[in-house]
């Protein structure tokens, strides 16, 4: 598979996926936690930076430098998801207190301080609404960006080869 290839199959697969979680959110009325926000963060970042390697479509150096960057925001997306999974499968009563929304944190907390609240999760965020094939949406978001991280490592790493 060609580099421009890899990166639109990786846009793709964000794009699809955020369109998703829009109908979710949308049509079936399936509001997004903090963690959720920051999953979709996640991949529309790795979506942009394969698409802009798409129509760039580097070699060398270049196509390192995208998958370095689609890397590390497919590995901040497979903590942040990771913890997520982590949230919902906790005993009912080690399951944290529902927290102030994100757009409220982001208002009234410094970065740093919105950040850790975030992290540590809240009530709202270990609730199950939705599963597919027994596994958690957070669960399915842990899945494409392991596999889309695995992508982005393949574009760093695999050899030059013509065409691509």
């Amino acid at each position: 598979m060609t580099n421009r290839a890899l990166s639109l199959t990786g846009f793709l697969i964000c794009l699809g996926l955020i369109a998703l979680a829009m109908y979710f959110q949308y049509h079936d009325g399936l509001e997004p936690c903090p963690l959720c926000i920051f999953q979709r963060v996640a991949f529309i970042a790795m979506g942009i930076i394969f698409f802009i390697a798409c129509l760039h479509n580097p070699s060398g150096f270049g196509k390192r430098v995208y998958g370095f960057l689609a890397s590390l925001a497919g590995l901040f997306g497979i903590f942040i998801a990771g913890r997520h999974v982590w949230l919902q499968n906790l005993p009912e009563d080690q399951v944290p207190e529902c927290g102030p929304g994100l757009a409220f944190m982001l208002d009234a907390l410094p970065f740093t301080k919105m950040l850790e609240t975030v992290l540590k999760g809240s009530g709202e965020c270990a609730d199950v609404v939705w599963t597919l094939m027994g596994i958690s949406m957070p669960g399915w978001s842990l899945i494409w960006l392991i596999a889309l991280t695995l992508m982005a490592f393949w574009m760093m790493f695999k050899r030059h080869s013509p065409g691509s």
